[in-house]
């Protein structure tokens, strides 16, 4: 939630120019049909309406891990390749990991009960500039997941026809990727429920898939247990004790892919119904409990069955048709367990969608990022960023040409170093609280143990696929990391041109006290100068002198209108609004008092919404019924030098509003403020 701010300033969240609540063109009208009616604040219930409960949040942020098992498994069980018997204790490597990462997650999930998610959480505790690390990791990682996603159903629906039809998987992959963009812009729990048959659809067939697979070869349990001893007598002899141990640790990186969807549900908090712990944690456990058992059944299966790689198919769908046969009724649970699997990764790409634009609006409030990321379209969605996700994904996804196994090694080094980098900075906060008693040494121990298992997996990764394509990742992640210092650095110097603007404003009449003397009514026959202003600083203050220098002796009264926006940071329940509204109403009071100080007679006039140019509009016309002789003022930084990013980095509210007005047949004055940075 951000109070009302001055144009330039850092923490200003600016939805885009084009969402309005009532459409005044075609094209407003056709994004209404396309995305779906605006939503307001007002309503009474909205947020219990659109959170989502545990089962829900399985279906959005869960689908992320519970897919990853459609590739991650063939991942590591391939790489083990003649070696196939280390597959049983693999199995059980990834069953405990992904049990270790949850259930210190659900720890983090307590610890941070706005929200989790490993930029909040290493910024806390590790140093800003750690932090900035790990959200650019995430930022990657969560454009990665989307494509990963995308890229592993295009190779799952496309093992249901020949070959020859191959050739058209990246162009329905990419209108597959489209599609959720636009799905996801309607609303977030529009997209889950859209998706929830997909996700019980899946949870069925691989249910039956590895409950029948391991079932039907439960006689062969004790040849295959003597195969396994066999074989890892005979990798020992060949290998040896390290070389089995390398291979092993190779596999079980690779596998890391597995892993992924852990950290969403712990930066999805703030969408989750009260009590949002709780729902978190009751996700928690179901994400994790359903990865762990589909994970390494399908290990399971894959030994029981001794399924080989086949080109054009994904192991997940020769194991189903081995296990299904050849009658009629098997060919259709093959295409319902594929198109489900297909599917259900489709769905795993809103992960990408619902955590990608919240770590953005994150580092948006921090300005690392512009600030407009912060802010929600008229269906309540952070729109800049599911478009920002949904664009870099189609990027990756074309640059790769859909290749699962080139995009996985990208995926996992920025995950586990997103992991790594939370459990650690949990690791240090539960040692600097043993002296405080309680349960420091079991959390502890278990943060150490997930550290482990994530800093493993990261490391053997850039050792081992560095130069097959892990190099760019590093190369992605650090230049996402420069930018964003780059834009820290322009909003840190004109937040410092701001400060030096108050402090050039001049000595100014004592303020008063408020109650003191009572601010002189204003008389509505009298020529009005109606000023929108944001925080009250230097932009504010210095518009308001200019007023009175521009037009001396001209206006008589003064009207401030101060507008407060909600963000994606601030939408956490009802209360939200209240507090916007408190915050947007003292900011009113303080140019109150300033006109006081002035001598001049001043009222004020808020109004809070999502838009800032819708609900400035309203306002100002408003104020035009109660004051006929008005006119209307708002400041504007300018820059000596203009450049295309500042465009970018600063929203243009003034001028949006200054035309809407001037189309009412109002007329508004923007005053310039000159900084220079």
């Amino acid at each position: 939630m951000s109070a009302p701010k001055d144009d330039p300033d850092p923490s200003t969240p600016v939805p885009a120019p084009a969402q309005r609540a009532a459409p005044r063109t075609m094209a407003g009208k056709a994004r209404h049909v396309l995305f779906g009616p605006p939503r307001s604040i007002h309503e009474p219930g909205l947020f219990h309406r659109i959170s989502l409960i545990p089962f829900l949040a399985w279906v959005g942020l869960g689908a992320d891990g519970l897919s990853s098992s459609s590739y991650g498994p063939e991942e590591a069980y391939r790489a083990l390749g003649e070696h196939v018997y280390l597959g049983l204790a693999l199995a059980a490597a990834m069953a405990t990991t992904v049990l270790v990462i949850s259930a210190a997650y659900s720890r983090i999930i307590e610890e941070f009960p706005h929200g989790g998610g490993g930029y909040v959480v290493a910024s806390k505790l590790l140093g800003e500039r750690i932090g900035l690390l790990s959200g650019a990791a995430l930022l990657v990682d969560y454009v990665l997941t989307i494509t990963v996603s995308i890229a592993a159903a295009g190779d799952a629906l496309f093992s249901l026809v020949s070959l020859d039809w191959h050739g058209l998987i990246v162009p329905v992959e990419a209108f597959l990727l489209i599609g959720l963009t636009i799905l996801n812009l309607r609303g977030v729990r529009e997209s889950v429920v859209f998706m929830t048959p997909i996700f019980i659809l899946f949870l069925v067939t691989h249910l039956v898939l590895i409950v029948g697979g391991i079932g039907t070869h439960l006689q062969d349990l004790p040849a295959t247990t003597a195969s396994v001893r066999e074989g890892f007598q005979h990798g020992s002899t060949t290998l040896g004790l390290g070389g089995m141990l390398l291979l092993f640790a190779h596999a079980y990186s690779l596998g890391g892919g597995t892993y992924t969807g852990i950290e969403a549900v712990s930066n999805g908090l703030p969408i989750m119904r009260e009590p949002r712990v709780q729902t978190a944690k009751r996700t928690m456990v179901y994400m994790a409990g359903s990865l762990a058992f589909t994970a390494s059944g399908l290990l399971l299966c894959y030994l029981l069955w001794r399924v080989e790689h086949v080109p054009g198919l994904t192991m997940n769908a020769v194991l189903a048709s081995r296990f299904a046969g050849e009658s009629p009724l098997g060919h259709a649970f093959v295409w319902a367990t594929l198109v489900a699997e297909g599917a259900l990764l489709v769905v795993a790409a809103q992960a990408g969608f619902l955590d990608g634009p919240r770590v953005l609006a994150n580092m948006a409030n921090d300005s690392w990022v512009p600030h407009r990321f912060a802010a929600l379209s008229d269906r309540l969605t952070t729109s800049n960023g599911i478009v920002l996700m949904g664009t870099a994904s189609l990027v990756a996804l074309l640059w790769f040409r859909g290749s699962v196994s080139h995009l996985v090694v990208m995926y996992s080094i920025n995950v586990f170093l997103t992991f790594s980098l939370s459990l650690l900075g949990m690791s240090l906060a539960w040692w600097h609280r043993r002296n405080e008693g309680g349960p420091w040494i079991r959390r502890l121990g278990l943060f150490l143990a997930g550290f482990a298992l994530c800093v493993t997996i990261l490391v053997m990764t850039i050792f081992e696929k560095f130069t097959q394509g892990g190099w760019v990742t590093v190369l992605v992640t650090g230049t996402v990391v420069g930018l964003c210092l780059l834009v820290r650095n322009h909003y840190r110097k004109t937040g410092e041109a701001l400060s030096s603007l108050y402090s050039m404003l001049g000595d100014l009449p004592e303020e008063p006290t408020l109650g003191e003397d009572p601010i002189p009514e204003p008389n509505p026959k009298e020529a009005t100068a109606a000023v929108l202003v944001g925080s009250y600083g230097g932009l504010g203050i210095h518009t308001v002198l200019n007023i009175f220098r521009a037009f001396p002796g001209h206006f008589r009264n003064i009207v401030f209108i101060s507008v407060g926006v909600i963000d994606s940071g601030g939408f956490k329940g009802e209360e939200s609004i209240e507090e916007l509204r408190k915050a947007t109403e003292e900011t009113a009071q303080r140019y109150l008092l300033l006109a006081a100080r002035l001598g001049i007679p001043a009222t004020s006039r808020i109004g809070l919404g999502i838009d800032a140019v819708e609900e400035a509009e309203k306002v100002c016309l408003g104020v035009r019924g109660d004051f006929p002789n008005v006119t209307f003022f708002a400041g504007k930084v300018i820059f000596e030098e203009e450049h295309w990013y500042q465009k970018l980095l600063h929203n243009e509210t003034a001028f949006a509003i200054q035309k809407r007005l001037q189309w009412d047949g109002e007329t508004m004055v923007i005053l310039p403020a000159r900084v220079n940075v």
